[in-house]
């Protein structure tokens, strides 16, 4: 009964009188909708596509499409105004192509891309010809990249070749290609391709290889240099001149193709030929140098053209200093030499025997063993701790869990003062003093005089087993000297701004030790002049300190006198023995041979030669003959000779001088103690 009925629908609608029931079959169809699937997506694209056009703004800047793509070129000066050395790529002003010949810029075109002035930042034809070359040559002969597509990497993207970056590149271009007019896209690729030689940009290629403007190149010159762009490095001129004429006669022919030259003129032209500018005879490198180009690069703003940055670097101490490497008897072994001002300005410094045989700089990247040259921070954080260098310690053997330090040749003194420790370098006195005032308070003088290398906190620290380099520890001693810790060691004049909280600080940290200062540069001195370092001293006051690691594998000497602070090491790079070398031996001897030539008052006086003692007529006896006679004294040989001439001729008389006084007894002479040993 109510199997076919709804009870529950919904009664039909109702409609006005005079409105008649709609018609299904007269019914128009509902509307369609606004916007079709098509036109949605293409408002979509263009959405994107405005957005990544605003991206591209923001991260890409077209003024990065100015800038060179290479490290600008800088020569460091000496602080004497002397080239020291060179780095970087040359480079020079940007070109603008309406200002060049027409030729110029054809030439690049037809090799290039002859269809520049026709597309919109991409060549399907030149891509589809590219494709095809390649395809029937077997290989990649031929790239289809555009100016614009190379711009776009060369300014903004790697050199991955990636299916990514090459969407970016066709992205790039059509951005470019939106902003930038045609000439100002050629202009800026010409200023910043690579032609051979380190060299980039058409104005520096002119200048290095065809001494003269890019507005003067003449059209054999232009094809040899756009030819140069397929292969830089190998087609070099001054290296391989015939591959790069070869190569500029296929860019002529193109020329000719493409209607920028007809056939007689590209005949009538003669064989390009180089005239190359003067190189330079600056290293690319020293020891000094490859320390201070990266500080120069912070420096130097990314600009065309070479830039001279003035460093700390002394001529006359550099020479010094080198000098006095080639002086030493170093056998095998290697050896660094640091020297700065007070104040962190290195002003001298040598990494190795040979830059040319090893490069490796030894004064700054190898980490070390400073031996006793680090009981400087132990005694100055005994000085903090309140104790002064006439405090006692003992020095007695002792053993901390299974370590036992010991001195060298096992000699202990007993009770001593700190002062005569520090001088004979007692090796169980620095680590009975590192005990008592806590390592730590050892390893923060350290940190406070500017260590920054790893520190081991063991019972060995005293004793300088944690590696450092020479150029730290030097600045420590700095530090020292000016009495303004810490010292960062720089070659450049400009000194860092360190803030006003580290001012400050450092001004508090000064003045709670202006009395620990004095007593360590008291005992720095008697380290010199009384202890293991008496091979250094000057005839001017000398404060330094020796050290020698275990085993005699690192030999150092640390000091300064004058307004000069240097450190000297001697070691092997294969970290073996040393044969007995210590610091206060051949290091030693080097600090104090440089030095003596540096330091104000450093060479020792030369004695005059004593004037001639007046001699008094009256005490030499002499023998009068007549008529005249000439009087030798001959008292060397203990006779008095007298000539005389008589008329019958010559008469010679001699006697026996009076015997000479004895001379006084000498009181026998001391002889001078040689320096204690070092007591690792």
């Amino acid at each position: 009964m109510g199997l076919f009925r709804n009870e529950a629908a919904a009664p039909p609608p109702e409609y006005p009188a005079t409105q008649p029931y709609p018609d299904p079959a007269t019914e128009a169809p509902p509307p369609a909708p606004r916007f079709l699937g098509w036109k949605r997506l293409a408002y979509i694209f263009g959405a994107l596509l405005a957005l990544l056009f605003l991206w591209l703004l923001v991260t890409a800047p077209l003024s990065n499409s100015l800038k060179p793509i290479a490290a600008p070129g800088i020569t460091l000066v000496s602080a004497g105004g002397k080239p020291i050395a060179r780095s970087g790529a040359v480079t020079d002003r940007p070109v603008d192509v309406t200002k060049l010949p027409d030729h110029v810029g054809q030439a690049f075109l037809a090799i290039e891309d002859r269809r520049f002035y026709n597309h919109t930042g991409i060549d399907p034809w030149g891509i589809g010809r590219a494709a095809f070359r390649n395809l029937t040559a077997g290989g990649v002969r031929e790239g289809g990249s555009t100016i614009t597509q190379q711009l776009a990497k060369l300014a903004f993207l790697s050199s991955d070749r990636t299916a990514a970056r090459k969407i970016q590149e066709v992205i790039l271009a059509f951005w470019l290609e939106a902003w930038l007019s045609k000439d100002e896209i050629l202009s800026r690729y010409l200023s910043s391709v690579y032609f051979g030689d380190n060299v980039y940009g058409l104005r520096a290629a002119a200048h290095h290889y065809f001494s003269r403007d890019p507005e003067e190149l003449t059209v054999e010159q232009s094809a040899l240099l756009a030819g140069l762009l397929k292969a830089p490095s190998r087609l070099a001129p001054t290296r391989n001149l015939k591959g790069a004429r070869d190569r500029a006669r296929i860019v002529v022919a193109t020329m000719v193709e493409a209607g920028f030259l007809t056939r007689a003129e590209a005949d009538a032209l003669p064989v390009p030929r180089l005239k190359v500018a003067s190189a330079t005879d600056l290293p690319t490198g020293t020891y000094f140098a490859d320390w201070v180009f990266p500080q120069a690069r912070e420096q130097t703003e990314l600009d065309y053209g070479d830039q001279k940055v003035v460093t700390t670097l002394d001529d006359r101490l550099q020479k010094n200093a080198v000098d006095a490497i080639r002086r030493a008897s170093l056998g095998g072994a290697q050896v660094a030499l640091v020297a700065m001002r007070p104040n962190g300005e290195v002003v001298a410094m040598i990494g190795g025997k040979s830059y040319k045989a090893s490069p490796f700089n030894r004064a700054v990247q190898a980490r070390r063993q400073p031996g006793s040259t680090f009981k400087l921070f132990v005694y100055l954080a005994a000085l903090r701790a309140g104790m002064t260098p006439d405090s006692i310690v003992s020095d007695e053997p002792l053993t901390i869990g299974s370590w036992s330090p010991r001195n060298s040749g096992e000699r202990y003194r007993g009770p001593i003062t700190l002062s005569e420790a520090f001088a004979v370098s007692s090796n169980v006195a620095a680590v009975r003093l590192s005990e008592q005032v806590g390592r730590e308070n050892v390893i923060q003088a350290a940190r406070d005089l500017g260590v920054a290398s790893p520190l081991a906190d063991d019972p060995s620290l005293a004793l300088g087993t944690s590696g450092t380099t020479l150029l730290e520890m030097t600045a420590a001693y700095a530090a020292v000297a000016s009495g303004r810790p810490p010292v960062r060691a720089r070659g450049l004049p400009q000194e860092a701004d360190e803030g006003w909280v580290g001012s400050v600080r450092n001004r508090i940290r000064n003045f709670r030790e202006r009395s620990t200062w004095p007593m360590m540069l008291d005992m720095l001195h008697a380290a010199a002049h009384e202890g293991t370092g008496r091979a250094a001293v000057l005839p001017v006051d000398t404060f330094g300190k020796t050290g020698t690691s275990q085993d005699y594998r690192d030999a150092i000497f640390i000091g300064f006198a004058g307004d000069l602070v240097t450190g000297v090491w001697v070691g092997n790079d294969n970290n073996s023995p040393l044969k007995g070398v210590q610091g206060g031996g051949l290091p030693a001897r080097i600090w104090r041979d440089f030095m003596s030539r540096s330091v104000e008052g450093g060479m020792p006086a030369r004695r005059a030669a004593p004037p001639p003692e007046a001699v008094d007529e009256a005490d030499v006896p002499i023998i009068q003959l007549e008529p005249p006679s000439m009087v030798v004294p001959l008292n060397d040989i203990g006779m008095e000779v007298g000539i005389g001439i008589e008329p019958d001729g010559v008469v010679i008389d001699a006697r026996p001088s009076a015997p000479p006084p004895a001379p006084p007894a000498s009181r026998p002479t001391e002889a001078a103690a040689p320096p204690p040993r070092e007591g690792e």
